[in-house]
C-alpha cells in the first residue's frame, strides 16, 4: 500500500489506509460498470433478452437515462441532507447494499424479459450512481490541494484493477460454460451474481477502515430526503457565485456524455458492427482497463505537475482521434487500436474532472456540491447514449454515424474547457475571491 499511497498527498489527521479504504470503493463499484454496463449484460440485453430488434440499443440507453434522470433529481438533495447530519459513511453504506442486491437481481433476467430487466436496470443502476457521488465527495476532506489529482487517480486506477478482477472471473466462468455447451442465457446471469458478490465484499473494506470528517452543518440548506425541483433550483442558485465551477460542469456535461456512449455501447458496437463474440468482447474490455488503469494512474501524476486543465485537454483530443478510428474501422485489430486510446482517456479524463471538481468545491458544502457535479455527469450519461440511440435508430442501424458524431461531444468538451480556471475557483470555493 504504501507504494502506491503517500502520507505527504493528505490532508492533517487523515490516515494512509482511510485513503487506501476509500480508494477501496472504487475497486468495489468498478466491477458493476465493467460487467453490467459495459461487457456483458449491455450486449446481453440487446442480443439476448431483445433479441437484436431494431429498437433494442435505444431501449438500452433509454433506461440507462432513466436512471440518471433520477440521480440528477434526487443526488443534491441527499447530498445536502448528508452534510446537514455528517452521514455521507451511513448513505453509502444503504446505497451500496441496494445495488448489490439489485445486481444480483439482473440474474433473473431472461430472453424475451425487456421490462424486467429494464426495471431493474434502473433501479441497480440509480443506486450506483448514488455510490459514485458520494464516494467523490470524500476526496477533498482526504487529499491537500495540490495533491487532488494524484489521490483521485490511485482511486481510478485502484477501481480499474477491481473492474479487472471481476471481469477475469466471469470470463473464466463464462469460458467454462462455453465449453460445456452453455448459452448467454445459462451464463450470463452467474456473471451478475459475480458482480454482486465482489462489489458487496470489496465495500466491506471501505466502511471498516474510511472515516466520516466533515462535522455536521446544521445551517446547510434544507432539501429533503426525497429532495425536490425548488431545492434543486436553490442549490444552483446558491452554486451560481462559483463559475469556474458552474464551467466545469458545462464541460463535464459534453465530454462525460461522450464517455458515456463509451462505457455503455463498447461492446454493443464490438458484437453488432466489428463482429466480435462474446468471449472476444469480454477479452477487449478486460485489456481497455488495464489501459484506463495507466491512464489514471500516469495521468494523476501528470495533472498535478502540468495542470489539471491541461491534462483534461490531452484526453479530450484522445477522445476525439477514438471516435474516428472507431467510425472507420473495418477490422478486428484497427478496433482494438481504438479501444486501447478509449482505454487510457477513460482513465485520465474521469479522475481528471473528479480532481478539478474537488478543488472547486466549498469545503463545508461538499456532499450537496458534489451533488450537483453528478447531476452534471448523470446528465451527459442521458445526453450521449440516448443520442447515440436516436442515430442508430433514425439511421437504420448505422452505429458507425453515431459514433463519429459522438467526437462532436469531445470537441464541445475542449471549446467549453478554455474558460476554466482552476486557480481562481479554487479561490472562490475558499472564501478568497
Amino acid at each position: 500500500m504504501a507504494l502506491m499511497f503517500s502520507r505527504d498527498a493528505l490532508n492533517p489527521g487523515v490516515r494512509l489506509r482511510e485513503v487506501f479504504g476509500w480508494a477501496m470503493y472504487d475497486f468495489a463499484n468498478s466491477g458493476y460498470t465493467t460487467v453490467v454496463i459495459t461487457a456483458v449484460f449491455a450486449a446481453y440485453f440487446v442480443g439476448g433478452v431483445a433479441d437484436g430488434a431494431a429498437w433494442a440499443t435505444l431501449a438500452w440507453t433509454s433506461g440507462l437515462s432513466v436512471s440518471y434522470l433520477i440521480v440528477m433529481l434526487s443526488m443534491p438533495g441527499l447530498g445536502a441532507w448528508a452534510d446537514r447530519v455528517a452521514g455521507k459513511k451511513r448513505l453509502l453504506m444503504w446505497v451500496t447494499l441496494g445495488c448489490v442486491i439489485s445486481t444480483a437481481a439482473l440474474a433473473w433476467v431472461g430472453p424475451g424479459q425487456v421490462a424486467l430487466g429494464l426495471l431493474i436496470l434502473v433501479v441497480s443502476n440509480t443506486f450506483f450512481s448514488y455510490g459514485e457521488s458520494l464516494t467523490a465527495s470524500f476526496l477533498p476532506e482526504l487529499a491537500k490541494p495540490e495533491a487532488m489529482g494524484r489521490v483521485s487517480g490511485w482511486g481510478w486506477s485502484l477501481g480499474y484493477i477491481g473492474g479487472m478482477l471481476t471481469l477475469g472471473v466471469c470470463l473464466a466462468y463464462v469460458l467454462a460454460a462455453q465449453a460445456r455447451g452453455e448459452t448467454g442465457s445459462q451464463f450470463v446471469p452467474v456473471t451478475m451474481l459475480i458482480t454482486a458478490l465482489v462489489y458487496g465484499a470489496a465495500s466491506c473494506v471501505t466502511f471498516a477502515l474510511m472515516r466520516e470528517h466533515s462535522p455536521p452543518q446544521p445551517h446547510a440548506p434544507v432539501v429533503g430526503m426525497l429532495h425536490s425541483l425548488r431545492g434543486l433550483r436553490q442549490t444552483f442558485r446558491d452554486a451560481r457565485p462559483y463559475k469556474d465551477f458552474i464551467r466545469l460542469m458545462a464541460c463535464a456535461v459534453a465530454y462525460q456524455g461522450g464517455v458515456a456512449v463509451a462505457i455503455s455501447l463498447a461492446a454493443i458496437y464490438a458484437e453488432q458492427v466489428i463482429g466480435f463474440q462474446p468471449q472476444e468482447t469480454m477479452v477487449l474490455i478486460f485489456v481497455l482497463n488495464i489501459a484506463a488503469f495507466a491512464g489514471a494512474f500516469v495521468f494523476g501524476y501528470a495533472q498535478d505537475r502540468i495542470g489539471h486543465k491541461l491534462a483534461l485537454a490531452l484526453t479530450l483530443v484522445g477522445w476525439i482521434l477514438t471516435c474516428v478510428i472507431a467510425a472507420l474501422s473495418s477490422t478486428k485489430e484497427v478496433f482494438w487500436w481504438a479501444a486501447a486510446i478509449a482505454g487510457v482517456c477513460m482513465g485520465s479524463s474521469q479522475s481528471s474532472g473528479r480532481a478539478m471538481a474537488g478543488l472547486m468545491v466549498p469545503p463545508a458544502r461538499l456532499g450537496e456540491f458534489f451533488g450537483l457535479w453528478t447531476f452534471a455527469i448523470r446528465l451527459a450519461s442521458i445526453l450521449g447514449p440516448l443520442s447515440y440511440g436516436l442515430i442508430t435508430w433514425l439511421s437504420g442501424g448505422n452505429q458507425r454515424l453515431a459514433i463519429g458524431s459522438t467526437s462532436l461531444l469531445f470537441v464541445l468538451g475542449l471549446v467549453l474547457l478554455i474558460p476554466v480556471s482552476v486557480e481562481r475557483g479554487r479561490r472562490m470555493a475558499m472564501g478568497q475571491a
